[in-house]
């Protein structure tokens, strides 16, 4: 490994953890070790190869990860890739717990960032669900109905404000619920703005 592909904001980040240090730094030997440049970006650890992003490096408070953006691309022979919500379509982790489960797993995680370097030098993208794929709550639907200026102002928003917006009012387990939040945002989108503009 050589030390011109590290990075001093790396560096820094890494002197500064609490918690997962020992495993930041293995999981930094093993990303480096695969001949990626190290970045920082969006706080963490990021690997990138010609421009485009790997892998990065996360820690949380039950556990650390490494993360591919691209991960639902990737084989997982092993199973060790984790979709860390159901909404979460493009990234997966693998997580760990104790150094001891990177170093047992050094090959395995070799043969993924591989594999991840492959997906994007063929330049394959994940197809991601489309709005239109979301249920629409069935008290939105009525609104519609009963507004068909909602209607059009909603699908005048961007895919992901519109997706944003059905993932909230349907989140709510109860009816009463999901009308009171489309009601308190129907002037937001009649406003073309997104649920969090």
């Amino acid at each position: 490994m050589t030390d011109r592909r590290m990075n001093s904001k790396v560096d820094e980040f890494l002197s500064k953890a609490k918690k997962w240090r020992a495993e930041y730094e293995k999981l930094r030997m093993i990303v480096l070790d695969c001949g990626l440049t190290e970045e920082f970006k969006w706080m963490h650890p990021c690997y990138t190869f010609e421009k485009k992003n790997i892998v990065l490096i996360h820690g949380f408070k039950e556990y650390c990860a490494l993360l591919f953006p691209k991960g639902a691309l990737l084989q997982d022979t092993h199973g060790i890739l984790t979709q860390q919500t159901e909404h979460v379509q493009a990234a997966r982790q693998i997580r760990f717990t104790h150094v001891q489960e990177i170093t047992e797993l050094e090959n395995t995680l070799k043969a993924y960032i591989y594999e991840a370097i492959k997906v994007e030098k063929a330049g394959l993208e994940v197809n991601f669900k489309k709005h239109t794929e979301y249920a629409l709550p069935e008290e939105l639907q009525n609104k519609f109905d009963a507004m068909p200026a909602l209607k059009t102002a909603f699908e005048a928003l961007t895919p992901g404000r519109q997706r944003a917006y059905i993932l909230y009012f349907s989140s709510a387990k109860k009816s009463q619920t999901r009308e009171s939040r489309i009601e308190k945002y129907m002037q937001q989108i009649l406003n073309g703005k997104g649920l969090n503009d």
